[in-house]
């Protein structure tokens, strides 16, 4: 029995994941979850669960919450506050496997810590590994952790890999991925038609349910951009052997073209109980609790090539692979802020990409050579993104 922290429980990850978790009850325990503000989900989560202990970040919330559950003697979870708490539950000794869920930049830090701690982490975060580069994957190298990869898109190409195949390493044979990408709600509507879209709008989703934040960055192809750097890092590919490919049925996650002619693509219903089951069993298999896929009602697979004027932000993605050192940094860090903006109304849709763009172009682009660094140039990427959108 395999013992588990989910770091983001009560998130769109966190919850499939729990779920999967409940269709095998004999194989995992659940040791400690976290949440930032949702105590109401986290405290329905631990009168099901009953972690040993749990985080909630906002710390408002949770003498209220010790208070709810002392009232089930059955439950005999310790309630932690802050964001501190998180490396905490992240390292304990009695886990030996973290679900990395936590949106953004939050999320680097206690995964860093389990990765330096030799634990399984199943990687839904993508903005840590884009954020730190090298040094998560050197610090999963120093301690023989594994790190297994739940975006849909780098879960297909792992399993589209060479058999042996680890995360880190270029991948012999293989000549090029293909990274599929839904194109997002604004696919084909007028480019003229992007400056007055709503967020209510941009977080529609034609194929996938997912959070505000993540939905944004599919409508502007930001995510497609992150998975791109992820992808290059992952899997040591260069950029000009990663293409992008617009797939608007997300039924084909991602595909590997070998040398050899073949090209192998994992397709499945668009449900992240797929990777984040096949992450959780690997190397083996088992049920997800996801209805098969009926390639009769599929039909058809169409595939195009991305529009660039249609999602500038794609272009950054790839000249920050190509500056690499702190350049994806920087780009992460400005379209955090630049997404909550837009949220909230400060900015237009097509201002997420000036915003980025000019962080960019005015940040010095160093190396990561310690998390001090990465951390350090991530605070004045958000300061200055804030300072440049109030003068939109």
């Amino acid at each position: 029995m395999r013992s588990l922290c989910v770091l983001g429980s009560t998130g769109s990850i966190g919850v499939s994941t729990l779920d999967v978790v409940q269709r095998h009850p004999d194989q995992y325990r659940v040791v400690a979850l976290s949440a930032n503000r949702n105590a109401e989900l986290l405290y329905q989560q631990c009168l099901i669960h009953k972690p040993d202990q749990v985080v909630l970040v906002e710390e408002l919330g949770i003498q209220a919450l010790r208070d709810r559950l002392a009232d089930h003697p059955d439950v005999n979870t310790e309630v932690l506050g802050g964001a501190n708490a998180l490396q905490e539950i992240a390292t304990l000794g009695n886990v030996d496997t973290v679900m990395a869920a936590i949106v953004g930049a939050a999320g680097l830090l206690p995964t860093l810590a389990a990765a330096k701690c030799g634990k399984r982490v199943l990687l839904a975060n993508k903005e840590a590994l884009v954020m730190s580069g090298q040094l998560l994957l050197n610090a999963v190298a120093d301690s023989n952790a594994e790190l297994l990869p739940i975006d849909s898109e780098h879960n297909a190409i792992f399993q589209c890999m060479p058999a042996g195949f680890r995360v880190g390493r270029y991948p012999e044979g293989v000549k090029r991925i293909l990274l599929t990408a839904s194109g997002g709600p604004f696919r084909t509507i007028s480019i003229d038609e992007l400056p007055g879209v709503t967020p209510e709008q941009a977080v529609a989703h034609p194929n996938w349910d997912m959070g505000k934040k993540i939905s944004v960055d599919s409508a502007t192809m930001m995510n497609k951009g992150l998975e791109f750097i992820e992808a290059s890092l992952l899997f040591k590919m260069p950029e000009d052997q990663i293409q992008v490919v617009i797939h608007p049925q997300s039924v084909i996650h991602s595909m590997v073209d070998y040398a050899d002619g073949s090209i192998l693509a994992q397709l499945g219903n668009p449900d992240m109980r797929v990777p984040i089951a096949h992450c959780l069993a690997w190397p083996e298999r088992f049920d997800s609790g996801v209805e098969p896929l009926d390639i009769f009602k599929v039909q058809r697979l169409d595939f195009e090539p991305p529009d660039e004027n249609r999602f500038p932000c794609l272009k950054l993605a790839y000249s920050a692979v190509h500056d690499g050192g702190l350049t994806p940094t920087v780009m992460n860090a400005a379209n955090e802020i630049a997404v909550a903006a837009f949220l909230s109304g400060q900015i237009r849709f097509t201002d997420i990409y000036r915003v980025v763009a000019h962080c960019m172009d005015t940040i010095d682009h160093g190396e990561p050579d310690s998390l001090e660094v990465v951390l350090d140039v991530d605070n004045r990427t958000r300061s200055l993104a804030e300072g440049y959108i109030k003068h939109i």
